[in-house]
């Protein structure tokens, strides 16, 4: 299964193609503040609050899913889990990068805090979603393979 974190990913339908292609189930997690239509994924919604999607899919998530999201918190549950996450830029996350990017993150924060300005994220790019494409479709192969070796 993939599930998407539908909290600022802009490329629904082409992880939708990708995983029809494939013929994998997709679920989509958004809250209420969305309007989101399908006709291939289920869409869930959640209770509207701080974290809401993030518990949720932290409490779905099972061993070989595959999850689409930015948050780095969600993407330590994941990998925790056994399952694999990349964000909607296309960037994989696992083992050897997750600690450097909490650590960021949390520096960031406390930056913040402090009063100072974080660029946020560069403007999203055509050649972003080719890399999501191309290294979501890696993943589908590796835990295809997975399945049936």
């Amino acid at each position: 299964m993939i599930i998407i974190d539908a909290d600022a990913c802009p490329s629904i339908k082409l992880i939708e193609d990708t995983a029809k292609k494939h013929q994998i189930k997709t679920l989509i997690c958004s809250d209420p503040n969305r309007i989101l239509n399908s006709d291939y994924s289920k869409i869930i919604y959640v209770d509207q609050g701080n974290d809401s999607v993030d518990l949720y899919i932290a409490n779905t998530v099972k061993k070989d899913n595959i999850v689409i999201t930015q948050d780095y918190g969600v993407a330590t549950t994941v990998l925790a889990k056994e399952a694999y996450a990349i964000n909607p830029k296309g960037l994989i996350y696992d083992d050897s990068n997750i600690d450097s990017l909490m650590l960021s993150r949390h520096m960031n924060k406390r930056l913040r805090r402090q009063g100072f300005k974080i660029k946020g994220p560069k403007k999203r790019t055509k050649e972003d979603d080719v890399k999501l494409i191309s290294n979501l479709e890696n993943l589908i192969v590796k835990v295809q393979n997975k399945w049936y070796n």
